[in-house]
């Protein structure tokens, strides 16, 4: 029996389900329950379970962003000198009010944020710098554009369930 570290219990056929749904999340209830080696109601019923107790969040759509214009992705670290939780909450507000950003991290060592941005042009991204800078007090931001998306993928990784 597979298990979540939360307490749900996944067996083969939940991890073949999942594994499915990750790369096609519009198959058909039919299809799938041919793959994972069900029918479709059980098949249904597993994929209602898994959505009920939060192990699948939602189910999106995913963009080309270059198809977008949106081909310039750039990482933001930041470091401040604040560590309050008023700051924090003005800080979090500032930066998720910002589409073009698509991840935010809090994270540990010598970057407090990580930011994942995604622009059309240097000049995108300037005006996100200039609205980070503006609204909140930084120590340091440090900027790294990606020149070659080597992997990147939005399945988890299930084997060690």
């Amino acid at each position: 029996m597979l298990m979540k570290s939360a307490g749900a219990k996944l067996d083969r056929f939940d991890h073949a389900i999942l594994t499915h749904l990750q790369d096609n999340a519009t198959i058909p209830i039919s299809e799938l329950a041919e793959k994972v080696g069900l029918t479709s109601t059980p098949c249904w019923r597993r994929v209602q379970k898994l959505e009920e107790s939060g192990v699948i969040k939602k189910r999106v759509t995913l963009l080309d962003p270059d198809q977008l214009n949106l081909g310039v992705t750039v990482f933001i670290a930041i470091r401040t000198h604040e560590h309050r939780f008023k700051w924090f909450e003005s800080f979090h507000k500032l930066v998720s009010a910002i589409p073009e950003v698509v991840d935010f991290y809090r994270v540990a060592g010598s970057t407090d944020y990580l930011l994942k941005v995604l622009v059309s042009d240097i000049a995108g991204y300037d005006r996100i710098y200039k609205t980070l800078i503006k609204g909140a007090d930084l120590a340091d931001v440090t900027s790294m554009f990606v020149i070659e998306e080597i992997k990147h993928t939005t399945a988890l990784p299930l084997s060690h369930i």
